[in-house]
């Protein structure tokens, strides 16, 4: 006999089971602000976004972590990520303090403040946006090899750049983006440093007027800096991620020829730079036993003895070491920044101010006929005395702190992307004596932190 179930019975037992929970919609953060971002920076900077598309790339990448969220899922935050958001809070403190006149410097409002400081907070808050961005971003979207390579990509570029600046150092143009501008406005020098492309910086050093590469980044310490930040990216992506030997072939023609722009820049700083990661990537290699890596320092630093004797480089070098006309400058803004700091030792100023007159006289101020003869920027010298004087002693702390904790918590990674994600936080560091940070540095030394980051999340091929 066949038993047979009423169908009200069924339909209260039905409703009696647990409802099935519905799949989570699928929701993945696209690769392709970031690529857009790495991979077309040329195109950026010849319409005049080179700076400003950090800023813009901001905006879809915060909306697309507040979806991602908002359809239950988790974003990760990077290790010791509370040291950086109370620096962002110091920094966001320090709207209070602007209007205050420190000894020594130029009167003036809050209001006449608003815009560097702006700027500043600006910046900050949008490369936090890509750094947690870039950490969150699915990896079927972007690998870290590919991530590598983009960064890579990037030393390219800015080895063009250099050439284009020592070839033809007064090449510029209106970009797009400034056309755009009301005419008052883009006669602004800041904003003609943000969206008006140019390949070199001319300075009149070595008894004339030198040209310096800037291009793509806009300040020829930018270059340097961004130089020390990405060489590290194509020795992994080139030696090796590449399976062809010609890729490595066209890699150490690169470096070759990367010498010299590295070299008629004039750069001090970038060759103190480079200099630090070889040591640093060479004890961390030697601490694991490949003491090879300290035979081959020696190797390449007795090549460039050999090419500064053999060639017109060394002349150079032994020029731009002789004529240190910015010494004198670097020393007097450095002092002010340190005293600045110990008038206002917790928050800071909030931002930057400019000194009255000059080194020997406050009537000596900057003129037509002497650009550099006074009115210089109190932390304009080194992220470091800007730090100290804009954010105090908390937001030195905590910058800093969030920095050394990464190098810290991701010490034992030595693959090769780990070491050169960690020797370009270390040169970031060293930098901070003498380059400042925004905005373009920040963000490749936060990109660097994301790749330690995701190497811990997944291993990356050793």
């Amino acid at each position: 006999m066949t038993l047979t179930t009423h169908p009200s019975a069924r339909a209260e037992a039905a409703d009696a089971l647990p409802a099935r929970p519905r799949p989570r919609p699928v929701h993945r953060l696209r690769a392709w602000p970031l690529t857009a971002v790495l991979l077309l920076y040329p195109l950026w900077w010849a319409l005049g976004l080179g700076v400003l598309i950090f800023f813009v790339a901001a905006v879809p990448m915060l909306v697309a972590l507040v979806r991602h969220r908002a359809s239950g899922h988790l974003v990760k935050l990077p290790p010791a990520f509370l040291l950086w958001l109370l620096f962002l809070a110091t920094v966001l403190f320090g709207l209070f303090t602007l209007g205050t006149d420190p000894v020594g410097t130029v009167p003036g409002t809050a209001a006449s403040r608003l815009v560097s400081y702006g700027f500043r907070l600006g910046g900050y808050a949008a490369l936090t946006v890509l750094l947690v961005y870039a950490g969150n971003v699915d990896r079927r979207e972007l690998t870290q090899e590919r991530l590598v390579r983009l960064l890579a990509w990037l030393f390219v570029i800015t080895v063009a750049g250099g050439l284009l600046g020592m070839a033809a150092p007064r090449f510029e143009f209106t970009a797009p983006v400034e056309l755009l501008l009301p005419r008052h406005v883009r006669a602004d020098g800041f904003v003609q440093s943000l969206v008006h492309p140019t390949a070199a910086q001319v300075m009149n050093l070595l008894g004339g007027e030198t040209p310096r590469p800037g291009a793509p980044w806009g300040y020829t310490n930018t270059w340097g800096n961004n130089v020390c930040l990405l060489v590290g990216w194509l020795l992994v992506a080139g030696f090796c991620l590449a399976r062809r030997r010609h890729t490595k072939v066209l890699t150490a023609v690169t470096l070759v020829v990367a010498m010299v722009p590295i070299v008629y820049s004039l750069n001090r700083g970038l060759w103190i730079g480079l200099a630090v990661m070889a040591v640093y990537t060479a004890v961390r290699l030697a601490m694991r036993g490949r003491f090879a890596a300290l035979a081959l320092i020696g190797v390449a630093g007795a090549t460039v003895v050999v090419a500064m004797v053999t060639t017109p480089l060394g002349d150079v070098v032994t020029a731009r070491l002789e004529h240190g006309k910015s010494n004198g400058v670097r020393m007097y803004t450095t002092e002010k920044a340190v005293g600045g700091m110990l008038e206002s030792p917790v928050i800071g100023f909030g931002s930057t101010r400019t000194t009255l007159g000059g080194r020997n006289s406050i009537a000596v101020g900057e003129s037509e006929g002497c650009e550099r003869c006074g009115n210089f920027t109190v932390g304009g010298n080194g992220q470091l005395w800007q730090l100290l004087y804009a954010h105090g002693l908390v937001g030195t702390a905590t910058y800093l702190g969030f920095f050394a904790a990464a190098l810290w918590r991701f010490r034992r990674d030595h693959t090769p992307a780990g070491l050169a994600a960690a020797a370009a936080i270390v040169s970031s560091l060293a930098a901070m004596f003498w380059y400042n940070a925004l905005v373009t540095p920040l963000a490749l030394t936060f990109l660097a932190y994301v790749v330690l980051w995701r190497n811990q999340q997944r291993g990356f091929p050793r």
